[in-house]
């Protein structure tokens, strides 16, 4: 995996990924993989049913990150947090590998949704058998709770994404307690992006959000086939075994691991046999996991987004002359060519950040808006009072125009790519500083904003992307780590999320993006393919698009 870091919870729909970063989810979309023609590329998961899997064995893999925050719903917690979740608490939505929605029937036993006086309702029909691992019943009100925290009503909840639960009107209780319906104020495009995980009532006040899940994963909260064992923070060690309060069918596998750590390690320890699988996205690795035997290699066109992300709080990056000057010097297709070297895979340049390539409605909202043009560049510099000096780097007001863009983890894919960027600014004249702290030091750099430039990435995990345009691009958003936005902006993303036919919807969405792009704060770079390299027989587990799937068939082929 190609890491400067991890990310954070895009709820139900993205996730900021590492910087750069490819992670263990994939996508079909148009690009060419291993030589092959330009189209759609099948997910690889090695799908097998449950008949076919082996009782028992282990399964154990790397993390760049053991997220300390490990409450997904919260505006700190990341994608590999996420990943560790899903392991242990109620996911009561599958994906299948094109994005097509399914409720997990352990959970519910039926989702029905329906428009009622000209407003979407949905019903959620509950298990009698599904309750959390405490012995507290998973019903109403564990929906009524995921509401509440994630509506953006209160602002002591620091929230990850109020996206789709901010144009909910209630939350009640239905027939009995086992069935919760929710009404929106009006007609909601997006209904299968949200309650796709639930939150225990008993987190459900402020304090207890924010700070209770800090390096406490509180199992007793979750539910599922899996349930946390040992957490080690010291050791960053994770173990999860079979969850003796589960209902539904047993787990193939007797235990699941994640250990932190960087790339290399993780590298080293695959080939060693210490890792059962690997996530990886340069040409080094992948031509060591090539030499290797009895080892699959699923690849995968990945539906996430690596960006440069430009800190509009930076003094020296006020002015918007500097930004628009800074980003018009990238030569974007350049840095994807050093990003594919050795990965025989190639894309046309990104320009949505909402939306994929692979996607019907999808536009390039950067074309035009942000142009490489090295020329109008310096111009623009120039126009900003920054002129150059001796050195070659520009200069006003004695200080020079030099920014920092720290590098998390000890990836050479992702060290060549941030030299090239390098280079590349110091032909229009900025000097770009690359320290390199560890990958475990991602949620302190992206929180703190440690940096004026960085590398990051939006991992989606359903196709609804424009349901979560305001986690991007609203003011004050917590995925809006560049701080752009403007409330004029935010009035026309709140008209656009009330727009009910999802076409016209993700068509008015580009016009809106296009104009986001203008604040020059936000460079999409490339989607990128996902690799993962597994031992033999490890069943449905891999590079497989939007694919979220039952982790109790996860396992090792008879």
């Amino acid at each position: 995996m190609i890491t400067t870091g991890s990310g954070l919870v895009r709820r139900s729909a993205a996730v900021v990924a590492a910087a750069l970063m490819v992670v263990a989810a994939s996508a079909g979309c148009g690009a060419a993989l291993d030589g092959g023609p330009s189209g759609s590329t099948e997910p690889e998961i090695n799908p097998q049913p449950r008949s076919a899997i082996s009782e028992g064995g282990s399964l154990t893999t790397a993390l760049p990150e053991i997220t300390p925050q490990w409450n997904i719903f919260h505006a700190d917690s990341t994608a590999y947090a996420q990943t560790v979740w899903r392991w242990f608490n109620p996911t009561l939505a599958y994906f299948a590998p094109d994005g097509t929605y399914s409720f997990n029937r352990d959970f519910l036993t039926d989702v029905r949704t329906e428009v009622v006086d000209g407003k979407t309702v949905v019903t959620y029909t509950i298990n009698p058998k599904a309750h959390f691992n405490d012995g507290t019943p998973i019903d109403w009100r564990s929906f009524d709770s995921t509401w509440r925290v994630s509506r953006g009503v209160d602002p002591s909840y620091v929230v990850s994404s109020t996206d789709g639960y901010d144009q909910i009107e209630s939350v009640t209780r239905g027939v009995d307690d086992r069935q919760a319906v929710v009404r929106f104020e009006d007609i909601w495009a997006w209904p299968n992006g949200l309650f796709n995980y639930l939150m225990h009532p008993k987190a459900a006040d402020a304090q207890t959000f924010n700070r209770g899940y800090l390096r406490n994963p509180h199992p007793e909260w979750g539910a599922g086939p899996y349930t946390i064992s040992s957490y080690d923070a010291n050791a960053r060690t994770v173990v999860l075994e079979r969850n003796p309060q589960w209902w539904g069918k047993r787990g193939k596998l007797d235990r699941r691991v994640f250990r932190q750590m960087e790339d290399q390690a993780s590298l080293n320890a695959f080939r060693n046999g210490e890792l059962d699988a690997l996530s990886f996205a340069s040409k080094d690795a992948r031509a060591q996991v090539l030499t290797m035997g009895d080892i699959d290699i699923r690849t995968a066109s990945s539906p996430q987004k690596s960006l440069l992300i430009v800190n509009l709080d930076a003094p020296l990056l006020s002015d918007p002359r500097v930004r628009e000057g800074l980003l018009r010097g990238i030569d974007r297709a350049t840095l994807a060519r050093i990003r594919f070297t050795g990965l025989n895979f190639t894309e046309p340049l990104l320009g949505s950040l909402v939306m994929y390539p692979f996607q019907p409605g999808y536009t390039d909202n950067v074309s035009g808006v942000i142009d490489y043009d090295q020329g109008r560049a310096r111009q623009l510099l120039d126009r900003a009072g920054w002129r150059v000096g001796d050195d070659g780097i520009r200069q006003r007001d004695g200080r020079s125009l030099q920014l920092s863009l720290p590098l998390l983890g000890d990836s050479p894919a992702v060290q060549n790519l941030a030299r090239a960027l390098q280079a590349m600014l110091r032909q229009i004249g900025i000097d770009i500083a690359l320290p390199v702290r560890p990958n475990s030091d991602f949620s302190q750099v992206v929180i703190n904003k440690e940096f004026d430039l960085f590398l990051m990435g939006f991992q989606s995990t359903d196709p609804y992307g424009t349901a979560y345009f305001c986690q991007i691009w609203c003011e004050g958003s917590q995925l809006n780590r560049a701080g752009a936005g403007s409330p004029e902006l935010d009035a026309e993303i709140r008209k656009l999320a009330r727009i009910a036919d999802p076409k016209a919807q993700i068509a008015r969405g580009n016009v809106l993006e296009r104009q986001a792009f203008g604040q020059f704060s936000d460079l999409p770079l490339f989607n990128g393919p996902a690799m993962v390299a597994t031992k033999q027989g490890l069943a449905n587990y891999g590079a497989g698009q939007f694919y979220i799937g039952p982790v109790e068939d996860v396992g090792w082929q008879k």
